[in-house]
């Protein structure tokens, strides 16, 4: 239980660095200027988003317990860490959303929770409940790791981006992903003993 914490917890906080959802956090603290409710809504946004993939991703290892769905659940964390590699950007339509009516808190909850949907950190919760079939342990580590990434970013938003590389989280996050694609599919073939 604690290793699927502390896994869902790293891979998170070091996959949300440089994320899409970490650069609305900023744009959402420069816009704003309410950070306690800013934080509030990334929060509540958050653990409906993560509980529900968490919950997917039970479900779904629950249903196929066969080798070649662990298979294809290891080669989901491989893909994952090609995936991460990748820089996002903030797209229009997400800096539309910041303009919405509502207060900073419901801007932000619905913001994020639509952000995050289909997100490399919603795919990756889903692939971690699947691993460890921890629906609470892996959303609420997934979670955390979103608020460590995030909070951050809503105080110290472009500074913070000017001194952690990207590139270096990116890069961390991309063999964490590497690490447990590998060690289930060595699992998976009899290679761990």
């Amino acid at each position: 239980m604690l290793e699927a914490f502390l896994s869902s917890t790293a891979v998170v906080a070091l996959a949300e660095i440089g994320d899409k959802t970490m650069l609305l956090a900023i744009l959402l603290a420069a816009r704003l200027r309410a950070p306690w409710q800013i934080i509030a809504g990334i929060l509540v946004a958050t653990i409906a988003n993560h509980a529900l993939a968490a919950l997917v991703g039970r479900e779904v290892a629950g249903l196929l317990e066969a080798p070649w769905f662990r298979i294809a659940i290891a080669l989901g964390f491989i893909v994952m860490a090609g995936w991460i590699l990748v820089p996002d950007k903030l797209d229009d339509d997400e800096e539309g959303a910041v303009r919405r009516r509502g207060g900073a808190f419901l801007t932000t909850l619905v913001s994020f929770f639509f952000v995050e949907i289909g997100d490399k950190t919603q795919i990756a919760t889903i692939a971690l409940a699947a691993h460890y079939r921890d629906v609470v342990t892996v959303a609420a580590g997934t979670t955390l790791g979103m608020m460590l990434a995030n909070v951050p970013a809503v105080f110290f938003g472009e500074a913070l981006v000017k001194r952690v590389s990207m590139n270096a989280a990116r890069f961390t996050a991309a063999l964490l992903f590497l690490i447990l694609g590998l060690w289930q599919l060595a699992e998976v073939l009899g290679w761990l003993g």
